[in-house]
């Protein structure tokens, strides 16, 4: 039997998954999409544990004020804002900016 974390955990990569291109959304409405709004730190475990699934775009969840918060558990110094601005994501000094242009908000899942 699945624990709970691992449900979740794949609820939010599902969410993950449908972030557009050239978009970014944040830990906390992914939690609140859930229906666990006080769960961004969970949120934020999942995406530091899926680093070996390339078909989860983890480089386009970030903090609720659009800073790259969870760039160190990308390999590289820079390759979470590498990936942001290959899609037309300008980022300066671990700051997306015009944060609210690139926001996604995901539909609400539960």
């Amino acid at each position: 039997m699945a624990e709970p974390t691992d449900n979740f955990f794949s609820r939010v990569y599902a969410i993950a998954q449908q972030i557009p291109y050239g978009k970014v959304t944040s830990y906390g409405a992914i939690a609140k999409a859930l229906g666990a709004a006080r769960s961004a730190r969970m949120v934020g475990w999942a995406m530091n544990a899926c680093h070996d699934m390339d078909e989860v775009p983890a480089h386009r969840v970030v903090n609720r004020k659009g800073l790259l918060t969870g760039k160190h558990h990308f390999e590289g110094t820079n390759l979470m804002q590498q990936l942001l601005e290959s899609e037309g994501v300008v980022v300066v000094d671990n700051q997306i900016i015009d944060f609210e242009k690139h926001f996604w908000e995901p539909e609400i899942q539960f």
